[in-house]
């Protein structure tokens, strides 16, 4: 089911694989001493041309921890693509050094065409303002450990809808576990992309825009937050008029549905007040420990099949 498989997409697997990683991961997560060493001898190389923290991290810390090794190609500034190298002979190189590759490019498409001329597994860790397929996992991963399940739900989904490539990830997963409803909240000049709306439409998913969150606190069951992305904009200005557009406080907190969950990809900004940590709610530190557990369970399923 697993072994040797590239991941590039969250629309490659099905509800019966995604339920069956979920699975593997909770049972790593709840070994209170972790003994499965068995990549010894394996080796994961992270590719990241965007900026990254948890994901590269989590994937180097996942490897180390199942008792293989990682090499990291640095910043491309000081690789051989700084003297012109092309990015296909960078991967083809990786591909020899390397027993699985997990790649982030600015580029959609990218990750694709590394699973396409390497030998072993690609992942894809972002890409664009489309695909981040292990985050989506990941979050699924922690509304299946609070709900018990992933259908029927209704989620609200706050920020930068139009950037957020988490966001858009997500909501191609909801053509896989059916949600009762989507809520999405954003600014207008930041509203869902033309393609994600017909894709929702397509697959039937019910789905409203909205431009304020007040409305559903007391309807979601899991509210799903982004932080603006200032790095999507060209014009500092646009951006200055968006930024902060949504803040999540205690008082909004008190009119959630018992049991609602809050998440996020993170990094934050502004958009999550630090008073909402403490709350029963914040679930996003959980998301991201859950992440490490996720990644551990999907490198050891895709290079023993295990």
């Amino acid at each position: 089911m697993w072994l040797n498989r590239d991941v590039i997409s969250i629309l490659d697997f099905n509800k019966e694989e995604l339920l069956d990683l979920f699975s593997k991961a909770k049972l790593i997560e709840s070994l209170k001493e972790n003994n499965l060493k068995n990549l010894k001898g394996k080796i994961l190389t992270t590719a990241f041309f965007e900026p990254s923290t948890r994901t590269r991290l989590s994937f180097q810390a996942a490897m180390l921890k199942l008792g293989g090794s990682t090499l990291d190609l640095g910043e491309p500034s000081i690789s051989s693509l700084a003297k012109g190298e092309n990015i296909s002979d960078t991967i083809r190189m990786l591909d020899y050094y390397s027993d699985i590759i997990v790649i982030r490019h600015k580029l959609e498409g990218v990750s694709r065409y590394a699973a396409e001329i390497c030998e072993h597994p690609v992942i894809n860790a972002g890409e664009g303002t489309k695909e981040h397929p292990t985050q989506t996992m990941i979050d699924l991963y922690e509304v299946w450990k609070t709900f018990k399940s992933l259908e029927n739900l209704t989620y609200a989904i706050i920020g930068d809808i139009k950037h957020a490539r988490t966001i858009s990830s997500l909501i191609l997963s909801f053509s896989i576990f059916k949600p009762r409803k989507v809520y999405l909240v954003s600014p207008l000049e930041l509203r869902a992309k033309e393609k994600i709306r017909s894709f929702m439409e397509f697959n039937g998913i019910l789905y409203e825009e909205l431009t304020t969150f007040s409305e559903v606190l007391e309807e979601a069951d899991v509210f799903y937050v982004t932080r603006i992305q200032k790095e999507r904009f060209s014009d500092p200005y646009e951006y200055e008029k968006v930024k902060g557009s949504y803040i999540i406080t205690l008082e909004h907190i008190k009119r959630m549905k018992e049991g609602a969950i809050i998440l996020h990809p993170l990094p934050r900004v502004d958009e999550l007040s630090p008073k909402v940590d403490s709350s029963k709610n914040a679930a996003y530190f959980s998301q991201a420990r859950g992440g490490l557990y996720l990644r551990m369970a999907l490198l050891r399923a895709i290079l023993t099949g295990e």
